[in-house]
């Protein structure tokens, strides 16, 4: 398996990972399952912030593994801080897991349940320099994981990336992606899970604090349904549809996962 070739299919997927990516097997590898009564409330977490610049969107890409929307990160338009940061955290891509089904498909588990997606918006310390540099500290990296659960409602504030995945069907595709303010996205309640962890893809470096919000935003089956319309191939091959790229929970080993709600 080349470097680059990883994937979710059963030769390339997360089981082969640590094969070419030896940290897939480190100690503070990412997503988890969180259960309730093993959290650890703590009244001293503080609420977070985003304050985010609708102008910093560049563009979607459809990069055959997930759909990802980047932003400007070139200086501090748009950041996140407080919650268990210290410092402001750039805002610099968010991007999407989800399944073949509405049953499944996200990364972190709560109690058992598992959420049709996933949603994460990944930011990065600038103490750091650099995103490369960042990715090789503990405090490098934050990512706001959202949950995407299906109901009757479609979600307004999906609708702009889903709209724009006409134009990204295949793998290598992008298409401009202006004027958006992903705040839209967060639910109302602001209540979150945190703990050390990792990107969920390789080579899963261990730079991350996540914060997980405990209320998942609501999206339609239909808007499922688009999602999984997209291709991980190039348009020159058969079209393979886009879906079950969340790699499945890993060992805790030791991890303390904080509550900033009771």
């Amino acid at each position: 398996m080349a470097q680059s070739v990883w994937g979710y299919d059963s030769n390339n997927g997360p089981e082969h990972w640590h094969e070419n990516y030896p940290l897939a097997k480190g100690d503070k590898q990412s997503p988890i399952e969180i259960n309730s009564k093993d959290v650890r409330h703590d009244s001293s977490l503080a609420a977070w912030h985003a304050s985010y610049d609708p102008g910093a969107a560049k563009t979607i890409l459809n990069n055959g593994r997930t759909c990802r929307v980047v932003f400007d990160d070139t200086f501090d338009r748009s950041v996140l801080r407080g919650g268990p940061l210290t410092g402001a955290y750039r805002l610099r891509q968010l991007h999407l897991h989800w399944g073949s089904s509405d049953d499944h498909g996200s990364e972190h588990v709560i109690d058992g349940v598992k959420y049709a997606a996933e949603l994460h918006m990944v930011h990065w310390n600038p103490k750091h320099g650099n995103f490369a540099g960042a990715l090789k500290q503990p405090d490098g990296v934050a990512v706001v994981g959202i949950f995407l659960k299906v109901g009757n409602t479609p979600k307004p504030e999906m609708k702009r990336i889903l709209e724009e995945i006409e134009n990204i069907k295949t793998k290598g595709k992008e298409a401009p992606f202006q004027h958006f303010d992903p705040s839209i996205l967060f639910p109302k309640s602001r209540d979150y899970w945190t703990y050390h962890g990792s990107f969920t893809t390789p080579p899963c470096e261990e730079c991350i604090t996540w914060i997980l919000l405990r209320e998942p935003i609501e999206v339609s089956s239909d808007q499922m349904a688009k999602l999984r319309s997209l291709s991980k191939n190039d348009e020159k091959e058969p079209v393979s549809p886009l879906v079950d790229n969340w790699r499945p929970p890993q060992p805790l080993k030791g991890r303390i996962v904080r509550a900033s709600f009771k």
